[in-house]
């Protein structure tokens, strides 16, 4: 007896030195019968997030995640990594209380008290929820009661139940209550590796770096393929691709980025080619390029962060000529969004800023005065077989670079 006395001690004393955070998934709960396979990978996920903190833990109950870190861990920290990860919906600091009506009224004062003494709040309302259908008192009369036992306590609150400073929510569930304030916005989607694995063509812009976001978010694997024309543009605009990979892989974990010098077929172009298909046929060629690498690698799509009618290589007819020189599914998920749009998600995910510095990248190089916007695709091919295209692409496939590139 004194020994199970002395584990329960000490059991109880490893809670209290953790604190509490509420993770739900979003999309990953609609599921069905492959709900179990995503919740797996989405529990993996965020183990992984929150593997750099000692004696962490994160598991399903019951539907929700619950994850445990050591109290001394900034909240904010704990929550930032949460809410990167794709699957997670939303996440919630959080207490635990035992499952008596007047315990879980203790301990929302206390949590209560603490928001007081932070912030100085004057209104709040509790708002209760009984999963567990077992237990007594109601989810009406629960908001009531711990409601009163807060007011008793805490003698500067007044009860608003239209427009509190604080809302409570007391959730009783079978393993015990749970007592939050705040649900902090995730990403949602879906776990990463639940939908293959694509291959982006990542330029120092600002679409290329959401595009491949936007694509991880619905579970897709990514790696990156950026191509430059050294000694035209310089290794400060590699370094730029670099450092926008590195804050998506903050999000995905490493990218692999391969790098290939387009320059000697840029100036083929140049040379032989007319003017203003210049763009167009640098465009297939990267497309071809891309497809080569993807194969080779197990990828099974490309993407872009081609935008509909942004620019002259991307009307309507210029995306149907660079299609038709791969086999492989191309990925546009910009393609009807507004510019503005893109700039306001490059913000959210920390590329914009990386974006805008004025470096130029290879699309820049040789660039036509007057670009076609509606280019024939028997006219783009009569101007290719003036090049040996395969050789070309075999010899820039040949010449890359690889680079790791970790969060």
């Amino acid at each position: 007896m004194q020994l199970m006395l002395r584990i329960s001690k000490k059991i109880g004393a490893n809670i209290l030195e953790k604190k509490l955070y509420i993770v739900r998934c979003g999309e990953v709960a609609l599921k069905g019968m492959n709900k179990p396979y995503f919740e797996r990978i989405l529990l993996e996920r965020v183990r992984k997030a929150i593997e750099c903190y000692e004696d962490a833990e994160a598991k399903w109950i019951d539907g929700l995640m619950f994850v445990r870190v050591p109290a001394d861990i900034p909240e904010d920290d704990v929550i930032a990594k949460c809410v990167r990860v794709f699957g997670v919906a939303s996440v919630s600091p959080a207490v635990e209380a035992p499952k008596n009506i007047d315990e879980i009224g203790r301990v929302a004062a206390e949590f209560m008290q603490k928001i007081i003494d932070e912030e100085g709040v004057q209104t709040f309302k509790v708002k209760g929820k009984r999963a567990d259908k077992s237990f007594a008192v109601q989810s009406p009369e629960i908001g009531r009661i711990v409601g009163a036992i807060i007011l008793k306590s805490c003698k500067v609150l007044r009860v608003d139940v239209h427009d509190p400073q604080v809302t409570l929510t007391v959730d009783v569930r079978r393993e015990g209550a749970y007592i939050f304030r705040d649900k902090i916005r995730g990403f949602g989607g879906l776990p990463l590796g639940t939908n293959g694995k694509g291959l982006i063509l990542m330029s120092g812009g600002i679409d290329s770096p959401v595009a491949a976001f936007m694509m991880a978010k619905r579970g897709m694997s990514i790696e990156a393929v950026h191509f430059h024309s050294y000694p035209y543009t310089s290794q400060r605009a590699q370094k730029k691709v670099e450092d926008l990979v590195r804050v998506l892989a903050g999000y995905m974990g490493t990218v692999r980025m391969h790098v290939i010098n387009l320059l000697p077929i840029q100036e083929q172009i140049v040379t032989h080619c007319p003017e203003d298909e210049t763009t167009l046929l640098v465009r297939r060629f990267m497309m071809r390029i891309a497809e080569a690498i993807a194969v080779k690698n197990g990828d099974m799509m490309l993407i872009t962060g081609e935008d509909l009618g942004q620019v002259a290589s991307q009307t309507a007819e210029a995306l149907v000529v660079t299609d038709s020189v791969v086999k492989m599914p191309v990925m546009r998920p910009l393609i009807a969004m507004d510019k503005v749009d893109i700039m306001d998600k490059a913000r959210e995910i920390g590329t914009y800023d990386i974006s805008i510095q004025p470096y130029e990248d290879c699309c820049t190089v040789f660039l036509p005065k007057h670009p076609v916007t509606k280019p024939k695709l028997d006219r783009i091919e009569a101007s290719e077989s003036a090049l040996d295209v395969q050789a070309l692409v075999d010899a820039a496939v040949a010449s890359e670079e690889i680079i790791e590139i970790r969060p």
